[in-house]
């Protein structure tokens, strides 16, 4: 058993005296078989603490079906922290933000038409009782209390950006102590008025998120809490990256002199992020700042940070090190070996199988009078295809997709006719009908739900109905896309691209090692390797390749699944030993 708590302005381990230093790793954003080596990595750059987010939405998919396997199993992820002799940070709040899809929270929460998120609603209160229920009884037996590496526990999270409903907090946090949760609470939230008036609550010790103007940022909290230790919960030290933008990176020299500048006004500090990792599959998120705007996170949550995506060390990581250095006596920096990275070469895509006369294969119809989205049919991510016909004739009109979430190409009689988006809402699409009518086909892509600011509750598909002109169509037939069982495609010959199709080829592995599947000359769409969701790519940028850890690969066969929305120059791709972001 142990202790950590705080009296004045120090933080003490069994009554020592005691400085965290440490770094945000996800051990849900790495695989298991890497988790080791990211934290032998934090260990060698003289951290004492690693902190990790928990993500409802992958610890419980559907209402009352939990996983704690592969990914998922933050138990294991925490016991290898503490065997390595490092402190933990759990933040199980029930939203994470995180550039996660939906802040963590799952998105059959959407479902019920009347959820109120992250406030004092009863409904909400109950899913998220039942869900503590199973996740801090997991939790409970590796708190330092226990013997175990837990130090702190966060309630929700940057709550005060959000709103003030104190109701609320106070119930979390009451939630976790009756359920065993002896450890240091705590909340943290932007150095402003209006977020720590809205994020803090009595009995629970705040901490601050910045990532400069660290003696004005701790100013600010020690006028709300001046007889408690000062923690930057989340020390900014690089930035993630939405599609369409430039790669974000930030100077090592300007990282490492605001460390400098927290750790000499003796603040405790978590770097955001550490290692920052990958958004596989659909679990990437948004933001959405005002109604109108919406901004979509890449795969690549490299986040420019002390290790890169694949596990590197960067020049801010030895940089880092130099500072702590001048405040902790480190010995050599012992390294594990590297992680090996290989170039596979070029693989040809040899087989081709169209969606649309595979819809029926990998889904079923459900019909409806007009488009519901994906949370009333159960879907969580993917795609969704809906079709309806049009009685002609008609003159040129515009048609609607009103409230679009998030981004559709419209097809007639099966040719593509145009894509609309909700992030360019200026795009228009008009047509006229003739006299045999049109059959409409839309397919949509969930492009991750928002997961930060007041437009969370951001439901997928069809939200509102589609019209042309004035007039809202009906007699819908809907297939729910999510990609997660594939088997049933049915693979033919290579042949011109005339709708979203589904492209196979093999990898041949002697010896699997990390590498990066460049995928120049593709469009937009979705990899899938061993039947493992890689990610989007999208030839926008800024990200140009999808990292494969090593461990998803087999000797000899792999199998590649790409969907591709457009079509490409090249039915072939190449596995390189560095990435590249624009």
């Amino acid at each position: 058993m142990a202790t950590f708590h705080y009296s004045g302005s120090s933080f003490y381990y069994n009554d020592q005296p005691i400085r965290l230093i440490s770094g945000a790793i996800h051990y849900f954003r790495t695989v298991p078989e890497h988790w080791q080596d990211r934290l032998l990595k934090l260990k060698a750059c003289g951290f004492n603490t690693v902190e990790t987010y928990v993500p409802w939405n992958l610890h419980e998919p559907k209402k009352g079906q939990f996983q704690f396997e592969g990914m998922a199993d933050i138990v294991r992820f925490i016991e290898q922290a503490g065997e390595l002799g490092l402190h933990v940070i759990v933040r199980p709040a029930p939203y994470i933000c995180a550039e996660w899809e939906f802040g963590g929270l799952p998105s059959w929460l959407l479902a019920d038409s009347d959820m109120r998120l992250r406030c004092y609603h009863q409904p909400f209160l109950d899913h998220v009782d039942a869900y503590y229920d199973v996740l801090l009884l997991k939790l409970k037996p590796l708190l330092c209390t226990n013997g175990g590496p837990i130090i702190a526990l966060q309630i929700e999270n940057e709550y005060g950006s959000y709103g003030n409903d104190k109701r609320y907090l106070i119930y979390l946090k009451e939630s976790m102590i009756s359920r065993g949760m002896d450890v240091l609470l705590f909340t943290s939230d932007g150095p402003e008025d209006s977020m720590l008036q809205g994020g803090m609550i009595p009995g629970v010790l705040e901490t601050v998120n910045f990532g400069s103007r660290a003696v004005e940022a701790f100013e600010k909290l020690r006028e709300y809490q001046p007889d408690a230790p000062v923690m930057c919960m989340e020390y900014w030290n690089g930035w993630f990256d939405h599609w369409r933008e430039e790669h974000h990176t930030r100077p090592a020299e300007d990282v490492a002199n605001v460390l400098d500048e927290i750790l000499d006004l003796n603040g405790s500090v978590n770097f955001y992020m550490f290692h920052g990792g990958t958004n596989f599959g659909f679990f990437n998120g948004a933001n959405g700042h005002t109604f109108d705007s919406y901004e979509p996170t890449t795969t690549s949550y490299d986040y420019d940070a002390l290790l890169n995506e694949s596990g590197e060390p960067t020049p801010k990581y030895y940089a880092v090190r130099e500072v702590i250095s001048k405040y902790v006596e480190l010995g050599a920096c012992e390294l594990p070996a590297p992680i090996a990275k290989k170039a596979y070469g070029r693989v040809d895509m040899t087989e081709q199988a169209s969606l649309t006369v595979n819809l029926d294969r990998i889904s079923a119809p459900i019909h409806s009078a007009y488009p519901e989205t994906m949370e009333k049919l159960g879907q969580d991510y993917g795609f969704i295809h809906y079709s309806t016909f049009i009685t002609g004739p008609r003159p040129k009109d515009e048609f609607f997709i009103q409230d679009l979430h998030d981004r559709a190409q419209v097809f007639l009689n099966g040719q593509l006719v145009g894509t609309l988006d909700r992030a360019e809402p200026e795009v228009k699409l008009e047509f006229d009908v003739p006299a045999e009518g049109l059959h409409v086909s839309i397919l949509v892509e969930n492009l991750g739900r928002v997961n930060y600011g007041p437009f969370m509750k951001d439901r997928k598909g069809i939200t509102e109905g589609a019209r042309y002109g004035r007039q809202f169509l009906s007699d819908w037939t809907t297939y729910t896309l999510p990609f997660t069982d594939l088997s049933g495609l049915v693979f033919e010959g290579l042949s011109e691209q005339v709708d979203p199709s589904f492209f196979r080829g093999t990898l041949v592995v002697d010896e699997p090692c990390d590498t990066f599947l460049n995928m120049k000359g593709w469009t937009k769409g979705v990899v899938f390797i061993n039947g493992f969701n890689l990610g989007r790519y999208w030839n926008i940028g800024p990200q140009q390749t999808l990292y494969v850890p090593g461990p998803l690969l087999k000797e000899s066969n792999n199998e590649i699944v790409i969907f591709e929305l457009y079509g490409a120059t090249d039915y072939s791709v190449t596995f390189v030993d560095q990435p590249e972001l624009g």
